[in-house]
């Protein structure tokens, strides 16, 4: 029995294969609205648009890997170490995703946003102020912006906010 090297191509694209269809899956279990029944476009559209497209590329990177590693001789080492990586700066960005998620509510998302946006380019190494605020302020105003007067869709202002009088 002939043993199959496995790279960092195969595995991630099985993960982002299983992803994308427990994604699909759940889309599934979004209610309809009444009367969505016979719409073309309805809340589960486009998760399952972005399920059927992930699973799409996923399959493709599985097949390329495969045949790639087809190709590479079992002499070459089957995965890097996982000590090379810089897993502090790993730690901190999902730190930062906590903070994120727990600050939204509270701060709103101008506020929320803006400081995750500054913390993330802080932890990647950008110390320069005006790159730092002109890579993050402008972005998450125009976001808003996009959101809330073209989209229409509500952002809560923000606990904060609200309980000084906003």
């Amino acid at each position: 029995m002939s043993s199959k090297p496995v790279n960092k191509d195969l595995i991630g694209s099985l993960i982002f294969l299983a992803l994308s269809i427990a994604y699909g899956a759940s889309a599934q279990l979004i209610p309809f609205y009444p009367g969505d029944e016979y719409e073309p476009f309805t809340a589960r559209t486009l998760p399952f648009a972005l399920s059927v497209l992930g699973a799409g590329l996923s399959f493709s990177l599985l097949i390329s890997s495969l045949k790639k590693s087809r190709e590479v001789s079992l002499d070459q080492p089957v995965l890097k170490s996982a000590l090379g990586y810089d897993w502090s700066t790993v730690i901190k960005l999902l730190a930062l995703m906590m903070f994120y998620a727990l600050a939204l509510k509270w701060l709103g998302f101008i506020i929320a946003t803006t400081v995750f946006l500054l913390g993330g380019y802080w932890v990647l190494g950008e110390r320069r102020k005006k790159v730092l605020f002109g890579a993050s302020l402008p972005f998450v105003v125009a976001f808003w912006f996009m959101l809330t007067q073209l989209l229409d869709i509500y952002l809560a202002p923000g606990q904060l906010f609200s309980a000084f009088g906003g």
